[in-house]
């Protein structure tokens, strides 16, 4: 029963007598602060022993919910704070970005840190006002989407972060803008593009595979689900999961283009991750800089309030250290 105060026992046999139930089978949810104390609550009030009971399954030990009020008490007691711009054209519809905001929530708590998370349009940012727009931010994450709109604004959001080395994150699109950056302005490939944006583009620095091509239905072409990538050792990637292979869930067409890897990497954009199936690039990060790195997965999906995805996590402890020197 959703309540903004505690139920009387006067009420709650009320409900139980009217809804055919047992009185300890009435539950109260009451409002909390966060999403996150609401399993607490639920235990609270008995729930798990109620369902258990309710389906007869066997219940020897208490729920054991200690890691969880760990996460809790770091969430509601950070030590530090820092703040992180998401870039992207959604920004009116936040939901649009739950999952990383959520990845946000488990990353900073894991490291006791507040992140202060500043949703900016991409459209809102060109070159009369990027650095206004972006200059109090602590570290930078360019969203992931599909469509031109808003994208020039990514390229200068991109553009400021790698030139002021403030810790940038790139997730999905937002690692194709950061190749895309790199090809425009430090290969001076000014009209280098996804052929998503440009289809005559003459330098396709992010195109479709040949095989997906000759599809003409997009779903046909999309890149869905967990691939494995392998991870070069010393890489920021590499630190972040300390393991050489993972696996992390896709949802994306485009792709890096292999035929400008060597001329990228000599550059200095380095890809740490790659599929060992396909050879597609999965990962680019910026050699001479702090912290920079783009992924073409999806790392917030698998983020968890007990297993916080490892790339926000070092992605936050980077712009923490950035802060220190600001």
């Amino acid at each position: 029963m959703p309540t903004e105060y505690h139920l009387p026992v006067e009420v709650k046999k009320k409900l139980a007598l009217f809804c055919n139930v047992q009185l300890n089978s009435v539950i109260e949810a009451m409002d909390a602060d966060t999403i996150y104390d609401v399993p607490l609550l639920m235990k609270k009030e008995k729930l798990d022993e109620r369902v258990l009971s309710k389906l007869k399954l066997p219940s020897k030990q208490n729920t054991d919910l200690d890691e969880w009020k760990d996460f809790l008490g770091k969430l509601k007691n950070p030590t530090q704070e820092v703040t992180i711009g998401l870039i992207g054209k959604y920004v009116s519809l936040p939901d649009s970005y739950k999952s990383i905001i959520e990845a946000f929530t488990h990353a900073g708590a894991s490291v006791e840190c507040h992140v202060n998370l500043k949703l900016i349009s991409s459209e809102e940012i060109n070159l009369d006002n990027f650095k206004s727009k972006l200059s109090d931010l602590d570290g930078i994450l360019v969203a992931p989407g599909f469509g031109e709109r808003g994208f020039e604004g990514k390229i200068e959001t991109v553009r400021y972060a790698r030139e002021e080395k403030i810790p940038f994150f790139g997730i999905c699109l937002g690692m194709q803008v950061a190749v895309i950056e790199f090809a425009r302005n430090v290969l001076q490939l000014p009209n280098a593009n996804s052929t998503e944006m440009d289809e005559n583009t003459p330098h396709p620095v992010i195109d479709l595979m040949e095989e997906q091509k000759q599809i003409e239905q997009m779903g046909g072409t999309m890149r869905l689900g967990a691939y494995t990538c392998e991870l070069k050792r010393g890489s920021k990637a590499y630190q972040a999961y300390g393991t050489k292979k993972v696996q992390e869930r896709h949802r994306h067409r485009y792709e890096f283009n292999n035929k400008y890897l060597e001329q990228i990497e000599r550059a200095g954009m380095l890809a740490t991750g790659k599929s060992p199936d396909t050879g597609l690039v999965e990962i680019m990060e910026i050699k001479n800089h702090p912290w920079f790195v783009g992924v073409q997965f999806h790392p917030e999906y698998r983020s968890t309030v007990l297993n916080p995805q490892p790339l926000f996590v070092k992605f936050i402890e980077a712009a923490i250290e950035n802060k220190k020197y600001k």
